[in-house]
């Protein structure tokens, strides 16, 4: 090995040791962890992150929305920008009971998402898991008792009366073809002034296949050179 390629490989070793030198650390993310605070709270069937305020915290529960986060910590009595992680067990029960019956704790009933139930006729809100099981049974009695929406249900079409023409389409796609095209492919297909109209009763001309041959033309006896004796 002679002398200057050993030169190069070592000139090589060290730019690429100095190219990792260089090379930025990849961040970790590390979660503060405060004292007194919980990381997990289980409020309404749910985990929440304990490192987040109350309101932030309410809107992790599946049927919550922005309204009712705001107006549960008041019906609570809990500071809405609190910790939730932070606060002690006896306010955490009290905003799962705000949860389970806001109308019992001042909320307007028009704020609550099952308004005259069907099978009790109070005002009531569900949440999390019963929210997935209730609108499922309410979906099965309208397929069982055959109304409108129960049908549209069950052949997978929309329910709230929506176009299906552009939307909703399934299955092969297909072209379409407007109006103008077909009105500008008419004239053309139109037969020429002067020809023969084809017999009432005849079959029409086959199409010839894509892709066939050409047929040629026959040629007439006559021109047909005799053959020499």
């Amino acid at each position: 090995m002679s002398k200057e390629t050993r030169e190069d490989s070592k000139e090589k070793a060290h730019s690429s040791q100095h190219k990792a030198d260089k090379a930025p650390e990849k961040k970790i993310a590390i979660r503060k962890i405060t004292e007194g605070v919980r990381g997990i709270v289980r409020l309404a069937d749910t985990d929440v992150d304990g490192m987040k305020k109350v309101k932030g915290a309410l809107l992790r529960i599946k049927g919550v929305g922005q309204t009712l986060a705001n107006a549960i910590p008041s019906a609570a009595g809990v500071a809405p920008n609190a910790v939730i992680g932070a606060l002690p067990e006896d306010q955490i029960a009290k905003l799962e009971d705000v949860i389970n019956d806001p109308v019992k704790f001042g909320i307007p009933a028009h704020m609550v998402n099952r308004r005259k139930d069907p099978a009790t006729g109070e005002n009531i809100h569900i949440h999390s898991s019963n929210l997935v099981f209730t609108r499922k049974m309410d979906i099965d009695m309208m397929k069982k008792i055959r109304c409108y929406k129960g049908i549209r249900h069950e052949l997978g079409l929309p329910v709230r009366g929506q176009r299906t023409r552009s939307s909703f389409r399934t299955g092969t796609t297909a072209g379409v073809v407007k109006k103008s095209v077909l009105q500008k492919a008419a004239p053309a297909a139109a037969p020429k002034p002067g020809a023969p109209a084809p017999k009432p009763g005849a079959a029409p001309a086959a199409a010839p296949k894509a892709g066939a041959p050409a047929a040629k033309a026959a040629a007439p006896a006559a021109a047909k050179k005799p053959e020499k004796k």
